[in-house]
């Protein structure tokens, strides 16, 4: 059994103490309650959780309170509008991984996937089982599957390039899973994702790739930072709409600051966005060795009409 087997068979236990802790969060549940709740006994509960995270439940939790969303949010907006000026200038994401992105041609876009080639596989990570599809431009389709067969997560594919080809890869994309979510090799070459979106949803995803490791950004930020300070509703929808779930890291935006910020809705769900914002958070005080990649954008492509 490898790391992300193990880390992926470990999350289904997690994602319930998450989701309990979700429900219960004001009345500060004890080990013992949470641990009941994912079906274990405290010891197994604190192993467990510790070997998925890297830290005990007790400091896991405390990454996911007021005060820690406070101190993750600080500054996220000058963060993101240096970034947004230098390029590659910044920590975090920009020179952790990088992911090169390029956004499909009109002509891609029109033809609805005609003459391309897409393959898939199903893997594990550190967040649940994923559904990964490339073509030969890169990564267009990351999700997890949240108990959905893998007929189901192909068929979304299908729907997004109706006239594609799609073949089974596990091979490939199981190379894929492991730069993911597994730690940088040194000289490894950059992860390239093959995006399609309008114009506006490009930009927000080009945005809060900037992001460092471990920051959140509230919406407001986000506006601001691509001129846009009015585009809540805009920005939700782009966030939405992103078809690479992790490596654009839409679970790094929230609606505002408050109690709840690191619970908030999210398109894989509130107890997953919790689990890898306190991922994330651990990585950055450099308490666990198996840090996943964040991602980092390049220059993306000029062709970013679709």
């Amino acid at each position: 059994m490898d790391d992300l087997e193990t880390l992926s068979l470990d999350y289904g236990r997690v994602e319930r103490a998450i989701r309990y802790i979700v429900q219960h969060r004001l009345q500060q549940p004890t080990l013992e309650e949470i641990a009941d709740a994912a079906h274990l006994s405290p010891y197994h509960f604190q192993r467990t959780f510790t070997r998925w995270a890297g830290v005990s439940p007790k400091r896991f939790l405390g990454f996911l309170t007021m005060n820690h969303a406070r101190e993750m949010l600080e500054g996220s907006a000058s963060v993101l509008e240096t970034a947004l000026e230098t390029g590659l200038s910044g920590p975090g994401r920009l020179h952790d991984l990088f992911v090169t992105f390029e956004a499909a041609t009109p002509g891609q876009v029109k033809a609805r996937g005609d003459g391309m080639t897409i393959r898939y596989g199903i893997h594990d990570s550190p967040f649940g089982a994923v559904l990964i599809a490339t073509t030969e431009r890169g990564i267009c389709r990351l999700s997890f599957l949240d108990g959905r067969s893998e007929e189901e997560a192909v068929a979304e594919v299908a729907r997004r390039w109706p006239a594609a080809r799609l073949t089974a890869a596990p091979e490939e994309t199981g190379a894929l899973a492991r730069r993911t979510f597994g730690p940088r090799e040194e000289g490894e070459r950059p992860l390239r994702v093959h995006l399609t979106g309008t114009n506006f949803q490009i930009k927000v995803w080009e945005a809060i790739l900037r992001l460092p490791l471990g920051r959140l950004a509230t919406y407001g930020q986000v506006g601001e930072a691509i001129g846009c300070p009015s585009a809540a509703r805009a920005i939700g929808n782009a966030l939405n709409a992103n078809p690479v779930a992790f490596l654009i890291p839409c679970h790094s935006v929230v609606p505002a600051l408050r109690q709840a910020s690191v619970f908030a809705r999210y398109q894989a769900g509130a107890a997953r966005r919790a689990a890898i914002i306190g991922w994330e958070a651990a990585m950055v005080l450099g308490e666990n060795s198996r840090r996943p990649a964040g991602p980092v954008q390049e220059k993306p492509s000029t062709s970013r009409i679709l």
